[in-house]
């Protein structure tokens, strides 16, 4: 089987879409191929919250911050912490080049094609607490008005048009199985038609076979994604020696697709695959009461209020703090050896500062609903909280301290919660709200949030006591881990070409997005700084599409 193509991309995901984007307006024909359906369309992209890490940008501006590509490169470095000479050697290069795109041209190219922002910039990841280390130190989450979607639209919509223009062939339900190599240089694809599959958007779907395939072209982009969804896959590469054993059990933040197989297959075919133990999990995990795909997680983004306890009801440490540190809390639950925490709250923290990941999670924004957004404001937990509330099986919503520690008793019986130990963490954190100042370093971040006037309007709720009734209920949230993001994959130069383990260029052999690390084999380093996964696929996707562009043809 054969098809008139330039260039072979396989998958179809936002990666893919940025490539193939690129290479058909210098005129290129592209092949796209994906193992999934037509409805699939955009890969995970669609279904994410649609977060932009942007620096020194005009909303920015308007929120008063003072940003620049300096500070910006110092909390990039600061927070991947490279160490590794090998491994590391385009990756640095790669984290240089994405904080000057973040600084410079990545919001026009983006808004060019059509899409805009919130007016609001959000504080994700603020760190470890210290100026030199881990996190973003001043606000850079940037969210798209329309989330997922929207961004993904704005790239499948001139897509489809060149496709219209015979400019593109999509090949849904193929499975690639082998790279062809032919004279060192990668020429073509193997693999195994499936059954077609009617299923919707990011259910699983059948694996079963049909057939077997083989297309050539003059070079191939693999834009695959990672290794999320494929928990055996997860817990091979767990990173024991840095963060300790994998938990016993953890639930899915990625639909069933994202199963790492073209790692894998590129690395048979002679491609350099590095830092494949870096990996970006959250801890802040509940299961979906109404999923789309198996194990179907859902991540709380909280703000900085609620009391953090572990599965004994000790409090965690400072500064795991609610949305501080992702990977320090990591280590610091496994170490506990349970594979759940707690979160404790009153109503009026939920009110406030819960929001959910996922396109659907959030309707107002994803479906562009000016009134709906300005109902946030309003009393009242947004529609999608009130749901998980209600329904949700890791939430206990009960009166007294007394009785929300028998309920969270209930579905979390072991090791169980002893009341007078939660009581005591309760009381005195409580102990610490009479005073503009404290010793404690949670109410301490609470304050300093709140200085962010942003914050203090629409995402951190007023500092009170949590055993004040006026302030009820009070909500306990059972939190898992919950598995997303890859942050090692094939090493990649600054044009998205892979590297063989021997460091020379692989003729013909291209790679972007999640399945490169975002770049480079791993832009992050060891620790993202978020709204970077999706601004890393367009960027890596685009400097495949804009080399190749100039090569084939």
């Amino acid at each position: 089987m054969s098809d008139d193509a330039d260039v072979i991309v396989v998958g179809a995901g936002l990666a893919g879409l940025v490539a193939t984007y690129e290479l058909t307006r210098a005129g290129r024909r592209v092949l796209v191929v994906d193992q999934e359906n037509e409805a699939n369309l955009g890969g995970q992209a669609f279904w994410s919250l649609g977060g932009l890490f942007l620096v020194d940008s005009p909303e920015q501006r308007r929120m008063g911050i003072k940003d620049s590509p300096e500070l910006a490169l110092a909390d990039w470095l600061g927070s991947a912490a490279f160490d590794r000479e090998r491994e590391d050697h385009w990756p640095r290069q790669w984290a240089r080049a994405y904080v000057d795109f973040a600084a410079g041209e990545k919001r026009r190219y983006l808004h060019d094609l059509g899409l805009r922002l919130t007016p609001t910039v959000g504080w994700a990841e603020r760190g470890a607490g210290t100026a030199t280390g881990h996190g973003n130190s001043v606000p850079r989450f940037h969210l798209t008005w329309g989330t997922g979607p929207e961004v993904v639209r704005v790239f499948r919509e001139p897509v489809l048009d060149a496709a219209a223009r015979g400019l593109v062939t999509f090949r849904y339900r193929h499975r690639v199985d082998e790279l062809i190599v032919e004279n060192g240089a990668a020429v073509g694809i193997r693999g195994t038609v499936l059954v077609p599959s009617a299923q919707p958007r990011g259910v699983a779907s059948s694996r079963e076979a049909a057939g077997d395939f083989e297309l050539r072209a003059q070079a191939v982009v693999v834009t695959s994604g990672g290794i999320g969804g494929n928990q055996e896959l997860v817990r091979r590469n767990w990173p024991v020696d840095r963060v300790g054993p994998a938990p016993r059990s953890m639930i899915t933040g990625v639909p069933a697709y994202v199963d790492g197989r073209m790692l894998e297959t590129a690395e048979r075919a002679g491609a350099s695959l590095v830092n494949r133990d870096r990996m970006w999990h959250y801890t802040e995990g509940v299961k979906n009461w109404d999923p789309v795909w198996p194990d179907h997680a859902i991540r709380i983004i909280p703000g900085p209020s609620s009391l953090w306890l572990d599965a004994t009801g000790r409090r965690l440490p400072a500064p795991l703090f609610p949305g501080h540190d992702t990977l320090a809390t990591l280590r610091h639950i496994v170490a506990g050896g349970h594979d759940h925490t707690w979160f404790l709250l009153t109503r009026a923290v939920a009110e406030k500062e819960f929001a959910l990941s996922g396109s659907e999670q959030n309707p107002d924004i994803t479906g562009k609903d000016l009134k709906l957004v300005l109902s946030r404001v309003r009393k009242g937990a947004p529609g999608p909280v009130q749901a998980f509330l209600d329904h949700g099986e890791d939430f206990v919503v009960r009166r007294t301290l007394r009785e929300l520690v028998d309920g969270m008793n209930a579905i979390a019986p072991d090791p169980g919660l002893d009341f007078a130990r939660v009581e005591r963490e309760v009381v005195a954190r409580d102990r610490g709200i009479d005073n503009a100042y404290t010793k404690d370093l949670q109410l301490m971040s609470i304050r300093n949030a709140r200085a962010y006037w942003p914050d203090r309007i629409t995402r951190v709720a007023h500092p009170h006591r949590f055993l004040d009734p006026a302030q009820g209920p009070l909500i306990a949230v059972r939190l898992h881990v919950l598995t997303r993001k890859t942050l090692g994959g094939l090493e990649t130069t600054l044009d998205s070409q892979v590297v063989r383990p021997d460091g020379t260029p692989f003729a013909g052999l291209y790679a972007a997005g999640e399945v490169a690390g975002f770049g480079g084999g791993g832009v992050h380093g060891y620790n993202a700084l978020e709204g970077t996964f999706l601004g890393g696929c367009i960027f890596s996707g685009r400097a495949a599409g804009r080399a190749l562009a100039r090569k084939v043809g």
